[in-house]
């Protein structure tokens, strides 16, 4: 079977036209002027704002014209992370898709249904003029993935509408009302390039085989960060024998949580075996602690080719230290949402970057802003500590929850009409849109939903089939059950 051979048909088919388009983060040019041509070949009013958001806007259906006006928003942009054995230019390439087990996933790929599947919902709606809606706007944001900075360049008076429904969320069958804030703190150390000693041999560890994933929807789930094993590895080598760094590689994206890392080092000759019994010892332990969440882990040590330059000794210890020491992980869990995380922290890439720098990324979220606050200050003074100089960028504020809003009462109303049960109510860990939008719009009432999807972030990221033709159903119900503008 095939997408196009899924049902919802309208959802499915344009999903699988967005797969065909290249739309890396800041890079939306192409998926934009996707949008583009679909407004003007249905003669359907848009717009673009300075930062590259694009706004279509629907009539309402005859008879609904008083409706609230609502607003439908997903973003553009996917995050582009693939297996190390896979050739794929994310600039250039479509996705490659694959039916099974009633999933549908990506060959060796993220799969891009975050957000993909909410713009595909967002479209098959404006194509299909016998969907019964008021007066509607879809609102597609760029750059969400790696900043928001379509949300955060939103100016006021760009959107007309009162209700904002996220296509966003990834449960089937949860109305999200909240969400968590987030920043990236950075750590810089600059080091000094030395000429390799003539004494050394040379072996690269490689932190391979986890899952990755979401790191605010994941982060509670138990998985392996490779940076983190990295460290422990080399921590654990550095308590045995001197090495010098010749490179060191892990993670690629602040929302990630990193399934791959590397290290080269050079030793003495006289510590080969022992190099290799302190990695594979590790290895032992660290695939016995991650048996149930992340079984797929491995760490390796081979023979690697000298390099000309090592990085110098002491720089080499301030990097281990900082990243040994760095938090990981959950930090603490709400005491108002059972189940709830509210501040973590993910190490999310470690990079060589050219002008002798060693680059340290994470982020942190929390739906406690004075927490986000605190744990992204603890960072930055271990990164100074360590000798790295601490920035903060990227940073967004949390959505609030608001448990007496109309569409959310709505959204739950329409939900026990189709289904005969309650969703459940929610708020969620991972970062939205939603906070943003209500700094710039404070009126808008908001609520988040979608289909089921696992593993985002990551090449195993998949779509439930099923639950996509609930998403729909219940979305068009939404719609229809919009209450009259008072």
């Amino acid at each position: 079977m095939k997408i196009t051979d899924l049902k919802p048909e309208a959802i499915f088919r344009f999903f699988h036209e967005i797969t065909q388009v290249p739309r890396p983060s800041k890079k939306e040019k192409k998926i934009l002027e996707y949008l583009r041509h679909f407004a003007e070949e249905r003669k359907l009013e848009y717009e673009q704002d300075a930062v590259g958001n694009m706004l279509i806007r629907k009539a309402a259906t005859p008879g609904y014209e008083n409706r609230i006006p609502v607003i439908l928003q997903g973003h553009v942009d996917m995050v582009c992370e693939k297996n190390s054995d896979v050739k794929m230019d994310f600039e250039k390439d479509p996705i490659k898709t694959i039916v099974e087990d009633g999933w549908l996933r990506a060959d060796g790929t993220t799969l891009g249904a975050d957000d993909g599947i909410g713009v595909a919902a967002a479209l098959a709606i404006l194509d299909d003029d016998s969907i019964e809606h008021g007066p509607l706007e879809c609102f597609f944001t760029v750059d969400e993935e790696t900043g928001m900075t379509g949300a955060m360049g939103l100016q006021p008076g760009f959107l007309k509408g009162d209700i904002l429904i996220n296509l966003d969320s990834e449960d089937e069958g949860e109305m999200f009302i909240g969400c968590a804030g987030g920043m990236n703190t950075m750590g810089t150390l600059h080091y000094n390039a030395e000429k390799t000693p003539q004494n050394l041999v040379f072996f690269e560890i490689i932190v391979s085989g986890l899952k990755g994933g979401h790191s605010g929807g994941d982060i509670h789930m138990g998985l392996g960060n490779a940076n983190k094993i990295l460290a422990r590895v080399l921590y654990d080598v550095n308590k045995k024998m001197n090495f010098r760094l010749a490179s060191i590689d892990g993670g690629n994206l602040h929302n990630a949580i990193p399934r791959e890392a590397h290290a080269t080092i050079g030793i003495t000759a006289n510590h080969k075996e022992e190099l290799a019994v302190i990695v594979n010892t590790l290895a032992s332990e660290v695939e016995r602690e991650l048996h149930h969440t992340d079984p797929g882990v491995k760490i390796t040590v081979g023979s690697a080719v000298a390099p000309k330059e090592v990085v110098d000794e002491e720089s080499t210890k301030k990097l281990l230290q900082c990243l040994f020491l760095l938090p990981n992980g959950v930090i603490g869990m709400s005491h108002e949402i059972e189940g709830l995380v509210e501040t973590s922290t993910n190490l999310a890439a470690v990079k060589m970057k050219a002008g002798e720098i060693l680059s340290i990324e994470t982020s942190q979220r929390s739906s406690v802003e004075s927490q986000k606050q605190l744990i992204g200050a603890v960072i930055k003074e271990q990164m100074l500590l360590a000798g790295a100089e601490g920035t903060v960028s990227d940073e967004y504020p949390g959505w609030a929850p608001n448990t007496e809003s109309v569409i959310l009462q709505s959204t739950v109303a329409a939900y026990e009409k189709l289904f005969g049960k309650k969703p459940e109510v929610k708020a969620i860990h991972a970062g939205l849109e939603c906070g943003l939008f209500l700094t710039k719009y404070p009126h808008l009432d908001m609520v988040s939903f979608g289909p089921t999807l696992r593993d985002v972030h990551s090449p195993v990221e998949r779509l439930e089939i099923a639950t996509v033709d609930l998403f729909w159903r219940h979305l068009l119900e939404v719609l229809k059950q919009i209450p009259v503008k008072k």
